[in-house]
This record gives C-alpha cells, sequence and structure tokens, in this order.
C-alpha cells in the first residue's frame, strides 16, 4: 500500500499498479471501510487505487492516512451475498459495429468471441467516467483488445464494449473509444428506481444474448 497526498484536498492510497483480485480486494476493503466516516467528503475507487477527498479544513493528510492504515489493519467488512444482474444483448452487426474486428484482432470468430463473452461472469470494479459506468472485470484473457486508436464521437446508450482487459456498458450516449460488441435495452440508470444505478461496486454481470424474435 502507497498513501500520497493528491491535493491540499485529497489522498491517494493505491495497491501495486496491475489489476488483479487482490488489489481489488484491497480496494473494496478500504472503500467499504471508510463509507461513511466523518472525516470524508468522498471516495474515488478505481482497480488498483481510492482516491479521498476530505475538508482540509478540519483535517490534515496526515489524520486521513491514520484512517487509512487503521482501516486497513482492521477486519475485512462482512461479506455478503452478491447481487446478480443478467444482461441481454444484441450483438454485432448495428448494435456491435467492432465485434468483426475483435474476432479479428483475437483470431477468433465472431461466434466464439460471443460465447466466450457470454460464459464469463464478470464483477463490477467500480463505476465512473460518466453516469454509472460500470467498469467490469472478469474479461476472459483471450478476449483483451486495443481501445480504438481515434474515438468515436457519439456511442449509443446501452452499447456493451471491451476496452483492453476489460468490458463495459455506456449507460448514456457519449464520447468513447472502447470496442463496440453489442447492445443492451437495459437502463443502468433509473431515477425512480431505489437505488437508481442498476449496477454497484461488487455486483456480479452475466450477458447473455438477446433473444431473436
Amino acid at each position: 500500500m502507497t498513501i500520497r497526498p493528491a491535493s491540499d484536498r485529497s489522498l491517494h492510497v493505491t495497491f501495486g499498479n496491475r489489476m488483479s483480485s487482490e488489489a481489488y480486494a484491497a480496494v473494496a476493503h478500504l472503500t467499504h471501510g471508510l463509507t461513511g466516516a466523518r472525516e470524508v467528503l468522498n471516495l474515488h475507487p478505481a482497480y488498483t487505487s481510492v482516491l479521498i477527498d476530505f475538508d482540509p479544513r478540519r483535517y490534515t493528510h496526515e489524520r486521513i492516512e491514520a484512517l487509512v492504515r487503521a482501516c486497513m489493519e482492521g477486519p475485512e467488512p462482512p461479506s455478503s451475498e452478491p447481487h446478480h444482474v443478467e444482461i441481454a444483448v444484441g450483438f454485432g452487426g448495428e448494435c456491435g459495429p467492432d465485434l468483426e474486428d475483435v474476432a479479428r484482432l483475437t483470431g477468433l470468430s465472431s461466434d466464439e468471441v460471443i460465447a466466450r463473452f457470454t460464459g464469463a461472469e464478470y464483477e463490477v470494479y467500480f463505476v465512473g467516467f460518466s453516469t454509472c459506468f460500470p467498469y467490469l472485470g472478469g474479461l476472459p484473457p483471450e478476449l483483451a483488445t486495443p481501445r480504438l486508436s481515434a474515438p468515436r464521437k457519439h456511442v449509443p446508450r446501452g452499447s456493451v464494449a471491451i476496452g483492453g482487459q476489460q468490458a463495459g456498458i455506456y449507460p448514456l450516449a457519449s464520447p468513447g473509444g472502447w470496442r463496440l460488441i453489442g447492445r443492451t435495452s437495459l437502463p443502468l440508470f433509473d431515477p425512480q428506481a431505489v437505488p437508481p444505478p442498476l449496477l454497484r461496486m461488487g455486483d456480479h454481470v452475466r450477458f447473455v444474448p438477446e433473444a431473436s424474435e
């Protein structure tokens, strides 16, 4: 664990520089442990790090660092049964314009890409980039594909994508540089729902091919 000031009002805690289940477990431990702490204004978890915002008029970097160390030295938060979500996806064609490129780059057929993508179980490592965008760990290594060299100006809402060694879903129409292999009609954010985001850190996700009419 490395702890460094990120600004006059934030602390950056890192657990190595490589995405792994161990790093994710440490990020989850710290995030859950500090959630609701009176000294913390906001938490920004990522694959191997957590950015902690605090009020510098009330607390020092040293105080927040002591809080971090106490949290990580304490017991892990009790585990609960993860929330499982199944997401139906229409693959290829207009819904997934990059599916053929992913197949070519991985040396697989389009059907094999779909089979391996839907055969895996994913975990929401964190949510960010845009409202409710889930960064998903668990992509089969053989499907890892570089991002586009130039991002698209418009990615449709619900697009299911691969970016490097991770998968994700665009909850809103936005620019984006990940490779689009499919699209879901399932909304990832519903202001009338409790809670409004469909997916949160620690949730498990499975993708299934959309039933053809």
